[in-house]
């Protein structure tokens, strides 16, 4: 009997900025359904930035991960709800020690549907009140993506010691264990 071929994951992509891309990788990897996370840079116009001109603060361009995801096991609803709790939304200046424009915190929609679920994911955390300030996220079009550097992917599995100093030295943890307790 001929075997009839398994039914093709569809997979979808979502983009998340969060400051240092280091610290937005793991929570992500560690969902049920999520196949991969890349870590790279969106947002500017210039193409292949390095990570030197990413750092400059003037390529237009933020740190971000790429998300691909198998929505039968986990819903873009789901992915926002992670990424809310990784980041400060109420900070235009960056993420924690990261100061500059591009580490600053945006959502990426790639259709008009994860664009709705953004938005009202935003009004939602805008209404629990829990960061205390007005929320600064911003919610754009998707842009070119562009892959860090080999040596940022996984960092925090190939450099373990020094992703847990720099996380610890960075002010996240402190941060997101006083806003979600």
């Amino acid at each position: 009997m001929p075997m009839t071929p398994s039914a093709e994951i569809e997979y979808k992509k979502a983009i998340f900025a969060g400051g240092c891309f280091w610290c937005m990788e793991s929570p992500f990897k560690k969902i049920k359904g999520v196949k991969e996370v890349i870590s790279g840079y969106t947002g500017g116009s210039s193409e292949n930035p390095t990570y030197e001109e990413v750092c400059s603060g003037t390529s237009g361009h933020l740190e971000a991960v790429r998300v691909t995801y198998d929505p039968a096991q986990v819903s873009y609803k789901e992915l926002l709800e992670v990424f809310w709790q990784q980041v400060d939304p109420t900070d235009p200046g960056g993420q924690f020690v990261d100061r500059g424009p591009q580490y600053r915190t945006a959502i990426f929609y790639l259709d008009e549907d994860q664009k709705a679920t953004a938005e009202a994911s935003r009004e939602q955390i805008h209404a629990e009140g829990r960061h205390g300030r007005p929320i600064v996220t911003e919610i754009i079009p998707e842009a070119a993506f562009y892959p860090a550097e080999d040596h940022h992917q996984n960092f925090y599995i190939r450099e373990p010691v020094r992703y847990r100093i720099y996380r610890a030295h960075s002010g996240r943890d402190r941060y997101l264990d006083k806003v979600w307790k």
